[in-house]
C-alpha cells in the first residue's frame, strides 16, 4: 500500500536536485566541479544586515511568534521600498504581505485564487516551480511562448482565445529567469490590458528586479496606472541582498487577494523569524549602494563569460539584468546531452534549457555565481571541449 498522494507522486523530478546528486558524486571521486547551475549567489550578505540581525536576536521579545501576515516593520520597509524606487504608493496594512521567500508565496498564491481544474498562463521557457504549483492545486496549465526573436517578450497573439478564457491568472517573470530577457513598462501595460479584459490575474515574479546593468531600470508592474484592481508583484531579498537562505520575501498589491494568500499561510505558518524580517526591513531602506557594487561584480562577471562564449562560436544575448547568461547550445547537441557533457569532460555544471520548458530546449542556462579567478577556470575547461556535435 502506498502512503503517498497522486499528486507528489505525479511530481517530475526536480532537475535541480537530480543535478546536484550528480555534482555530488563526482566530488566524492575527487573531481573539482565548477557549479554555474543553481541561480545562488556567491556573495555574502551585506554587514549591516548581519549586524541588525545579531542585535534583534538577542532580544527576547523578538523569539515570540511574528503576527500572520509579518512585522510591521517589515511591511512598512516594502512599501516605502516601492514609494521610492517606483513612485507606488502602497498600504502597508492591506497591500503588502510578508513571505518566507517568494517561492513559497508563489506556490501558495496558486492554491490560494485558483479551483481544481482552472488554468494558469505561464511562461515558456519559465521557472519551473511555476508549473508545479499549478499542479499541486489542481489547476492545468496554459502555456505562453516566449522566444528570442521578439527578446522573449509576450506575443498574445499565440494564446488561443479559448485557453484564455477558461484561465484564472496569467504569470509573468522580468527581469527572466532563466532567458535574462528584460522589458519596458509597455510590456506590463498591454498585460494589464488583456487581464483586464479577460478578468485575469495578472503576477509578476520579481525576484531579479534590483539586478540590472548599463543604465537599465526594471520596471514593476505596480506602476501601470489601476493596476492594484487586477495585479501582484512577488518580490524577494534573496538576490538584491543575497539572502537565499534567509527566506524572506514579500507580495504586494490587490488588497483581496492579498487577503486570501495572508488567509491560506496564517492556517500553514507564523510567518518569518522576527530577526530576520527586521534585518531585511533594514536592507530595504538602506541606500542600496550594496546593490550598486554587488551589480558592478556581476556585470564584470557578465562581460568576461559574455566576451569568451563569443570568441567560442557560443551565441548569448548581452543580458541588462539577472544573474544569469542564456546561451544557444552548440549545433548537434540536444540541452540535455550538452550539460552533461561539461559535467562529466570538464568538470562545469550548466543547466539544460530543457529544464525551463519545451521552449527552453536548445539553450542552457550559465548562473554568473562564481568569482572570476573561478570563471577563468571555467573558460580555460570550455576550450578543450570537443564541439563537433553529436546528436
Amino acid at each position: 500500500m502506498s502512503f503517498i498522494s497522486d499528486k507528489v507522486e505525479n511530481l517530475p523530478p526536480y532537475l535541480f536536485s537530480e543535478l546536484q546528486k550528480k555534482k555530488k558524486t563526482l566530488e566524492a571521486k575527487g573531481i573539482d566541479v565548477i557549479d554555474l547551475g543553481i541561480g545562488a549567489p556567491d556573495l555574502p550578505a551585506p554587514n549591516f544586515v548581519y549586524d541588525k540581525l545579531v542585535e534583534e536576536a538577542k532580544k527576547p521579545v523578538n523569539h515570540r511568534y511574528s503576527t500572520y501576515s509579518g512585522s510591521s516593520e517589515f511591511k512598512e520597509a516594502v512599501a516605502s521600498f516601492y514609494k521610492r524606487h517606483y513612485a507606488v504608493d502602497l498600504d502597508p496594512d492591506t497591500e503588502v504581505l510578508t513571505l518566507i521567500g517568494s517561492k513559497e508565496g508563489i506556490a501558495h498564491l496558486i492554491q490560494a485564487v485558483i479551483n481544481p481544474g482552472d488554468a494558469v498562463i505561464l511562461p515558456d521557457p519559465g521557472y519551473p516551480v511555476y508549473q508545479t504549483s499549478v499542479h499541486l492545486a489542481g489547476g492545468k496549465t496554459v502555456l505562453l511562448p516566449l522566444d528570442a526573436y521578439n527578446g522573449y517578450v509576450p506575443q498574445w497573439e499565440k494564446l488561443a482565445n479559448k485557453d484564455v478564457q477558461r484561465a484564472r491568472v496569467l504569470f509573468l517573470n522580468y527581469p527572466s529567469n532563466p532567458t535574462a530577457a528584460t522589458i519596458e513598462l509597455s510590456t506590463f501595460m498591454k498585460a494589464l490590458s488583456l487581464a483586464v479584459e479577460k478578468q485575469l490575474l495578472l503576477v509578476n515574479d520579481a525576484a531579479y528586479d534590483q539586478i540590472t546593468f548599463d543604465g537599465y531600470k526594471a520596471p514593476s508592474v505596480m506602476q501601470v496606472p489601476g493596476a492594484k484592481t487586477q495585479a501582484v508583484e512577488f518580490g524577494s531579498l534573496s538576490k538584491s541582498f543575497n539572502m537565499t537562505g534567509w527566506r524572506i520575501g514579500y507580495v504586494v498589491g490587490n488588497k483581496n487577494v492579498i487577503r486570501a494568500l495572508a488567509t491560506l499561510k496564517s492556517n500553514l505558518d507564523t510567518s518569518q523569524f522576527l530577526p530576520i524580517q527586521k534585518a531585511a526591513a533594514t536592507a530595504l531602506r538602506s541606500d542600496f549602494s550594496t546593490v550598486t557594487a554587488m551589480n558592478k561584480l556581476y556585470k564584470e562577471r557578465m562581460e568576461k563569460m559574455h566576451a569568451a562564449l563569443r570568441e567560442m562560436g557560443i551565441y548569448a544575448e548581452r543580458p541588462r539584468g539577472t544573474i544569469f547568461i542564456w546561451a544557444k547550445v552548440p549545433d548537434g547537441f540536444y540541452s540535455i546531452d550538452f550539460a552533461n557533457k561539461l559535467l562529466d569532460e570538464v568538470g562545469v555544471m550548466v543547466t539544460p534549457g530543457i529544464a525551463f520548458g519545451s521552449l527552453g530546449e536548445g539553450y542552457f542556462r550559465i548562473a554568473l555565481t562564481v568569482t572570476i579567478k573561478r570563471l577563468d577556470d571555467v573558460i580555460y575547461r570550455l576550450k578543450k571541449l570537443d564541439l563537433g556535435g553529436e546528436a
